[in-house]
């Protein structure tokens, strides 16, 4: 079990950034590997921040690693194996077709209400 708490702060111009707090034993920057389908990410940087004690972390999303679907990004601390996070990212065609799922439900909600205002605007007069 890590001791490692990592805190997600924002995901700005193809970087996923966070937090890391917590003992990473030996006082040493943290062992961090982040995988998407079992393959290692490259330029994921770990900084110190002396004047609050954790580290920035931040990891590049290739744009190679984006395709349709859910492409899912896991973080580890190296040394206990321990996941500290992870990120996902949807693209394309299938949310296209949750959100015209999502507004056809939505529209025969609308309908429903409209019909049932109306018929109680009749039965009030």
């Amino acid at each position: 079990m890590s001791d490692l708490t990592l805190t997600k702060t924002r995901l700005f111009e193809g970087v996923w950034e966070g937090v890391l707090s917590g003992e990473s034993g030996g006082g040493a920057a943290p062992e961090i590997e982040v995988t998407h389908q079992q393959e290692p990410i490259a330029g994921v940087e770990v900084i110190a921040r002396a004047e609050t004690g954790d580290w920035v972390v931040r990891v590049p999303v290739p744009p190679e690693k984006l395709a349709d679907g859910v492409q899912t990004f896991v973080i580890r601390d190296r040394m206990s194996g321990a996941v500290l996070d992870s990120f996902a990212l949807l693209a394309g065609d299938v949310l296209t077709y949750d959100i015209r799922a999502e507004m056809a439900l939505l529209r025969e909600e609308l309908d429903l209400l409209k019909r049932a205002f109306r018929r109680h605007c009749l039965e009030t007069m």
